[in-house]
């Protein structure tokens, strides 16, 4: 009896649905760390490069007019400026940062609000069924 039963699960629909979903959403999440080391590594690798072409273009600028013997000195003002336009780019690059990670997880909670109304959804739909099942089942 048992031998049939197994025999009909494994030709149930719905079995079959729920192992070939199950397979595909155990493929996609083994795949999430790979995704977000990569995504980690061409960060890096664009902070790197920016920095770097950044650094050689001062370097190479410097050592122009250095031998141009071009005065490098600069008002007070003007370095003031400078420093006062560097803290404020920090400043809004904090708080783009900030906004875009609240941004993340507000969109994660919404995520789970709707798995939670989506499950308990289908909860209520499936008390209804039972209901209905059981209001027109005929006793035996």
């Amino acid at each position: 009896m048992s031998e049939t039963k197994t025999q009909n699960s494994q030709k149930d629909m719905f079995n079959i649905f729920q192992q070939n979903v199950d397979k595909m959403f155990s493929s996609t999440k083994q795949s999430i760390p790979q995704y977000h080391q990569s995504i980690t590594n061409v960060q890096q690798e664009y902070i790197q490069s920016f920095e770097g072409a950044v650094s050689s273009a001062i370097t190479m600028q410097k050592e122009l007019v250095k031998k141009a013997g071009i005065s490098t000195n600069i008002p007070e003002a003007t370095i003031k400026a400078m420093r006062d336009t560097a803290d404020e780019f920090i400043k809004v690059a904090s708080v783009q940062n900030q906004m875009t990670l609240a941004t993340i997880d507000a969109a994660q909670q919404n995520i789970k609000m709707i798995s939670d109304g989506a499950n308990l959804f289908a909860e209520l739909n499936k008390n209804m069924i039972q209901s209905w099942i059981t209001a027109f089942s005929t006793k035996n």
